[in-house]
Formats: C-alpha cells, structure tokens, sequence
C-alpha cells in the first residue's frame, strides 16, 4: 500500500514540475501578451486532463482492488461456512 503512495507522490510531483516548467517558459518567452495568454490556457486544458485520466486511471485501480478483495473474502466464508457444517 505504501508502494503505491509513493508512486502517487511521484507522479504528481513530475506532473506538477513539468507543468511549472512550461508554464515559467512561456511567460518568460518574448510574445504578445494574447499569444501567451492562449499558450497558459492550452497549457492549463491539457495539464488538467492529463490530470484527469491519472486520477481516473487510480480510482480504476483502487476498484479493481477492491472488486478482488470482495470475491476472495466471499470465497473466504462460503468455504467457513462449508467447514462449519462439517
């Protein structure tokens, strides 16, 4: 479970660097104001989607996990069960 933490600490951290990065880039880039203003917006749109496919992707994980918990603690007591009326 920590494993996973970790990971989930990681890749914000990537994400977050990478997205200061560009961002520090293209204010400091000689353009018009407008021009840069469109790149931001780009820029924020694609880091929150980015953003939004880990998070979907995690929760995915998260329920998938959860899904194979349930059917083993299931097995787990049809097989209690089985034994107990023996």
């Amino acid at each position: 479970m920590r494993s996973k933490k970790v990971v989930v600490g990681v890749v914000a951290g990537v994400l977050t660097g990478v997205a200061a990065g560009a961002l520090l880039g293209i204010l400091f880039a000689p353009k018009k104001g407008s021009e840069t203003r469109e790149k931001i917006n780009k820029l924020v749109g694609e880091f929150g989607n980015l953003a939004k496919d880990k998070f979907n992707d995690l929760l995915d994980g998260i329920i998938e996990k959860f899904e194979n918990t349930s059917d083993e603690v299931s097995e787990l007591t049809q097989r209690s069960e089985k034994k107990l009326k023996k």
